[in-house]
């Protein structure tokens, strides 16, 4: 199994990015994906996550109003797209894939996730 995240750079604050991860090796459609991030002296924390297209996303209350997750199973990829960008949101972003559909509740914890990307970063900065 792979996840291969791509997407970041550097972005001035205000800015938009968007990250994709590519999965391989898993029946996509199976997993929940969630993306996380770890800042630099930081603990890794949960952004957001998507069960199926289309619905059932939750986000960390940071990333409400404005990233907003997707996923393509027909192209076995999940998106994260990042709106007004701040220095705070700078850190590696990585994806993630748990098995099945968990609730909502368990979705921000890393310990469901199986698989995990390699991350990315994500630098914002004037």
């Amino acid at each position: 199994v792979q996840l291969q995240a791509s997407g970041g750079g550097l972005v001035q604050p205000g800015g938009s990015l968007r990250l994709s991860c590519a999965a391989s090796g898993l029946t996509f459609s199976g997993y929940t994906l969630g993306w996380f991030r770890q800042a630099p002296g930081k603990e890794r924390e949960f952004v957001t996550a998507i069960r199926r297209p289309g619905a059932s996303t939750s986000y960390a209350m940071s990333a409400k109003g404005r990233f907003s997750v997707s996923r393509d199973n027909s192209k076995n990829t999940v998106h994260l797209q990042m709106n007004s960008l701040k220095p705070e949101d700078t850190a590696v972003y990585y994806c993630a894939a748990a098995p099945g559909f968990p609730i909502t509740s368990q979705l921000s914890s890393s310990d469901i996730y199986k698989y995990w990307g390699q991350g990315t970063l994500v630098t914002v900065s004037s």
